[in-house]
C-alpha cells in the first residue's frame, strides 16, 4: 500500500485530492492501494454530501467567524475541523477486496482495522454505531466512504486536540443520531484521543502495511475540482 503524508494549501484542496486520487485509481492511471495523512490547519466546517446546511449548521455564527463551510463527495454527518484534527484518508481495491462492496462490510472492517491500530495507544478504545471511534461513550471519529466501481474511498476524522466547543458552537444538534448518544449536547458527546498525530499515523501505517511513499499527485485534477466543486457555492449550498 502506498502511504501519502500531504496537506493542501486549503482545505478545498485537500477534499479535491482525494476525490481525485479516486478518480485517478478508478480510470486506471494509478492502481495501488492508498493511506493518506492530512491535518486541518485552519476551522471549517464539512457537510456530507447530502447534508442540509440549515438544519445541520449555525450558518449565521459561521459566516459572522469567517469560518468556511464545505461540501465532500462522500456521505455522513457533518464534522467541524480546526488544528488537532487528523484527517485519514483509505483507498481500497474491490477488485482485491469484492467484500467491501457491501457497506456495511467496508465499515466493519476499516473500523476494525482502526481499533487494532490504536488500541495499543489506547486500550479501551472501541468502535460503535455504523462507524464511530469511541472512548467509552465518547465519539473520538467520524468516518463515511464512497463507492466507485473499481475502488472505495474510506476516510474520517481523529480527534487528537481539537478545541471541541467549536463543534457546539458551529454545530446544530444532529437530525439523526446513533443509539448510543442518547441525545447528549455535543460536548458531552466528543472527546479527544490522549495521543500525537505522530503517535497514530504511526500505528495506521504499520495496521495498513503502507510503506510504499508516494509523492506525485494529479495536480491538474485537483485543481480543476478545488475551483469547480469544492470552492463552488452550487455544490456547496445545495442543499
Amino acid at each position: 500500500m502506498q502511504l501519502l503524508r500531504l496537506t493542501m494549501p486549503t482545505p478545498q484542496h485537500d477534499l479535491a485530492l482525494d476525490e481525485a486520487l479516486l478518480e485517478t485509481a478508478e480510470r486506471g492511471a494509478g492502481t495501488s492501494e492508498m493511506l493518506r495523512f492530512w491535518q486541518a490547519q485552519t476551522t471549517f466546517i464539512v457537510l456530507g454530501r447530502s447534508g442540509k446546511i440549515d438544519s445541520e449548521i449555525d450558518r449565521s455564527a459561521a459566516e459572522r467567524d469567517a469560518v468556511p463551510i464545505l461540501r465532500r463527495s462522500s456521505g455522513g454527518g457533518t464534522v467541524v475541523a480546526a488544528p488537532g484534527c487528523l484527517f485519514y484518508s483509505l483507498l481500497l481495491s474491490l477488485n482485491a477486496r469484492p467484500h467491501l462492496r457491501m457497506i456495511d462490510h467496508a465499515h466493519q472492517f476499516v473500523m476494525e482495522q482502526l481499533v487494532a491500530a490504536l488500541q495499543p495507544i489506547e486500550p479501551q478504545l472501541t468502535f460503535r454505531g455504523t462507524c464511530d471511534l469511541v472512548l467509552g461513550d465518547r465519539k473520538l471519529s467520524g468516518n463515511s466512504l464512497r463507492v466507485r466501481r473499481n475502488y472505495l474511498l474510506y476516510h474520517g476524522t481523529l480527534l487528537l486536540g481539537m478545541d471541541l466547543s467549536l463543534i457546539s458552537k458551529y454545530l446544530k444538534h444532529p437530525p439523526r443520531e446513533p443509539d448510543y448518544r442518547g441525545g447528549r449536547e455535543h460536548h458531552a458527546f466528543v472527546a479527544n484521543l490522549n495521543a500525537t498525530a505522530e503517535d497514530v499515523q504511526r500505528n495506521l501505517q504499520t495496521q495498513w502495511q503502507a510503506t510504499d511513499e508516494r509523492s506525485e499527485i494529479p495536480v491538474a485534477l485537483v485543481e480543476q475540482l478545488a475551483a469547480d466543486k469544492y470552492a463552488c457555492d452550487q455544490w456547496t449550498f445545495q442543499r
